[in-house]
């Protein structure tokens, strides 16, 4: 079969590789469909990120069920699943507290799409079949008017920002929300998730022409993050990818407020406003999302019409050719068997 392989900075080669097979009863087989790059993809496509080639890319998508184990009960044969990108077991400690992103039995960090630092085993998604342990756990079905180009990103991007506001939401209702966004999808789907789950203002700050027309769109009132007067929010996420974003969130953040840090910046270590955050009584969290929760939450907004992440796509290309596309840079490119 095929798989899409990144090789080297800017070198994306489509291998002949063994098919996987199901190596017991409670796996599965799916073919993706539609697979959406990820706001990592481009930083690892040019080099700009910390993880060793060659990666089988791909990490969010919708998949068709081809092959089932004989314990799988929750999904069948042609059945269409959202596939979380971390490898989870669904029974462990962790899991059962929804910390899909640490389950217990499989290696630390294990995922599709990240090469060695997610497991050489996994593969990406960008690939004809893709082999999934734990289907019952892992695979979440998508429901039948839910098109697959539009919540390809369920997988991983749009998980990422639920959490940054709907557990915020859910306990502060109607409470307005800053996103700083800067460094791709995330923000611009916290933007829909947050009006969908009926937050007050939702300002959005970016220097981007094109995900500032996004934000604007989805409803979010939209500035620069130089922009003054901006005040401060009990719910902030900061999605900038740069320790200037960091720091405005942090010093936006209200007292006792809770301010979530989701990209990571790679680099040296980030001096903080330490005394600020012991004055304020902030809550900063900064983690790696676990998808798998928030998925079937997601789908249930998309299959309503709540939310419309297909906004955020700026091109939906064939999955024939991905090799060529993620040289181009773009917020969320969508590659569609269909």
């Amino acid at each position: 079969m095929r798989q899409l392989t990144l090789t080297g900075p800017k070198t994306l080669e489509w291998l002949a590789v063994p098919e996987p097979d199901l190596q017991d009863d409670g796996q599965a087989l799916v073919r993706p469909l539609a697979a959406a790059t990820c706001d990592l993809d481009q930083p690892m496509v040019f080099g700009h990120a910390p993880f060793p080639t060659p990666i089988a890319l791909g990490h969010e998508c919708v998949a068709e069920v081809v092959a089932v184990g004989r314990g799988v009960r929750s999904v069948k044969v042609g059945d269409r699943v959202v596939v979380p990108f971390q490898v989870s077991c669904g029974t462990c400690t962790p899991c059962g507290r929804d910390l899909t992103s640490d389950c217990g039995r499989v290696d630390r960090f294990s995922m599709y799409g990240f090469g060695a630092f997610g497991g050489d085993d996994w593969g990406g998604f960008l690939s004809d079949l893709v082999r999934v342990p734990f289907a019952d756990a892992m695979l979440v079905p998508v429901p039948p008017d839910v098109e697959s180009e539009h919540v390809a990103s369920a997988s991983d991007n749009i998980a990422d920002a639920w959490r940054l506001v709907a557990p915020h939401l859910a306990t502060w209702p109607g409470e307005d929300v800053l996103i700083v966004g800067g460094a791709g999808s995330i923000g611009l789907y916290a933007v829909d998730l947050a009006r969908a789950l009926g937050a007050g203002r939702i300002v959005y700050l970016d220097t981007d022409p094109g995900r500032q027309a996004v934000a604007a769109d989805l409803g979010a009132d939209v500035r620069s993050p130089d922009a003054e007067g901006l005040g401060r929010f009990a719910i902030v996420a900061d999605f900038s990818g740069t320790v200037d974003g960091l720091r405005l969130a942090v010093r936006s953040t209200a007292p006792g407020g809770h301010c979530t840090h989701a990209s990571p910046i790679f680099g040296p270590d980030v001096p903080l406003p330490m005394l600020e955050l012991y004055t304020s009584g902030i809550t900063l969290h900064t983690s790696r999302a676990a998808a798998r929760p928030a998925i079937p939450g997601i789908l249930r907004l998309a299959a309503a019409g709540r939310i419309r992440p297909e906004r955020v796509t700026t091109e939906v290309v064939p999955f024939d050719d991905a090799a060529t596309a993620l040289l181009t840079p773009r917020t969320k490119t969508v590659f569609s068997r269909t």
